[in-house]
């Protein structure tokens, strides 16, 4: 397994995922309360799992219908990327939306993971982020394409069951704007260096 593509895929599917969020606010919500935590992180990884797999498995079959997907797809992820980053910046340089992560959370098992489902799927932006971005990047791993995708659902297992567990540990942090203004910086720095990184590589 390369252990590059798995590298690259880590970062990328962790900087796409750590932007601040719905799904995020919530899973945050659930672990700060401890409710369902496993089953709603577990819900989240899963699901961008079979996103992913579709990305990476299925964008090589597209390209053999569409020849120039690939290369097209290399300049609109890498805009895409860009757009991405300078919101982040945005969000880190303007006016303070911190999380309320004390908002109420739903109760039962079966309402928190319809939410989560929701809150997952109905967003467009994790087609984007999964089947699109992702499945074009993985495309410049010929023969190393597995070991990148494992590398982004890697990432999302992480990070969701850090978040959903993490939470009680992190609430002093995040309690205070600065902290999430430090993450939309970081979050802004990655996404465009991966963008760079496109443009040079092609």
């Amino acid at each position: 397994m390369s252990f590059e593509a798995l590298s690259a895929g880590f970062a990328l599917g962790l900087s796409l995922i750590l932007a601040i969020g719905a799904q995020n606010a919530f899973v945050l919500r659930q672990g700060l309360k401890g409710e369902h935590v496993f089953a709603v992180c577990l819900t989240c990884a899963l699901s961008d799992a079979v996103l992913i797999a579709i990305g990476v498995g299925g964008f090589s079959a597209l390209q053999a219908v569409i020849p120039g997907i690939a290369t097209a797809m290399r300049w609109a992820g890498a805009a895409f990327l860009f757009v991405y980053g300078a919101l982040s910046f945005r969000a880190a340089f303007g006016p303070s939306a911190a999380l309320d992560p004390a908002a109420r959370a739903a109760g039962s098992l079966k309402r928190a993971l319809l939410t989560c489902l929701a809150l997952t799927w109905g967003n467009p932006h994790v087609y984007l982020d999964t089947v699109v971005l992702l499945g074009s990047i993985s495309t410049q791993y010929d023969g190393a394409r597995l070991a990148f995708g494992a590398g982004a659902v890697t990432a999302s297992f992480l990070f969701f069951f850090s978040l959903g567990y993490g939470a009680a540990v992190l609430r002093p942090v995040f309690a205070r704007p600065a902290a999430w203004r430090v993450l939309e910086v970081v979050v802004g720095a990655v996404m465009w260096t991966i963008a760079a990184s496109l443009i040079i590589g092609g």
